[in-house]
C-alpha cells in the first residue's frame, strides 16, 4: 500500500480495511512497520474527527456502578448516607474534593473526569 495521509472518510474507510489485513503481520517486517504507520494516522484522525466528550462526574459514577454491578447503597461508604448518595447521583448536591478521592481510589474513577464541572438540579 502507499502510505498517505487520511484526508476524507473514504481514505479513512480504505486505511482501516487495509489495516485489517495487517493484523497478523509478524514482528520486525515491513508488514508490521506498515501496521504500526497507519494505525497512528487512523488515531490522528480519529482525535480530530470523532471527538469523544467526556462524561459529566455524575455520569462517569453511574457508569462505573453499571460495569461493577454497584446499587446505591453500595456508595454510601464511599460518599455518605444513603441520603447524601442519592442528592449526589441526582445532582442536588456537588461531590467534595474528599468523595472525589475516595470514588478514585476505592473505583478507580480517573480524577479527571471527577473534577468536572457539572450543573446541580435546583429544585
Amino acid at each position: 500500500m502507499n502510505i498517505k495521509p487520511i484526508k476524507n472518510e473514504q481514505d479513512y474507510a480504505d486505511t482501516l480495511k487495509y489495516i485489517e489485513s495487517l493484523m497478523n503481520a509478524k514482528p520486525n517486517t515491513q508488514q508490521m512497520d506498515e501496521l504500526e504507520i497507519l494505525t497512528t494516522l487512523v488515531e490522528v484522525y480519529e482525535k480530530e474527527h470523532y471527538k469523544i466528550d467526556a462524561p459529566d462526574p455524575i455520569e462517569a459514577i453511574k457508569f462505573r456502578m453499571e460495569q461493577e454491578g454497584l446499587k446505591q447503597k453500595d456508595l454510601v461508604s464511599i460518599i455518605g448516607s444513603k441520603s447524601r448518595v442519592s442528592e449526589i447521583l441526582n445532582k442536588k448536591r456537588k461531590l467534595t474534593i474528599e468523595m472525589i478521592r475516595r470514588l478514585h481510589k476505592q473505583l478507580h474513577i480517573p480524577v479527571e473526569s471527577l473534577f468536572l464541572d457539572y450543573k446541580i438540579n435546583c429544585a
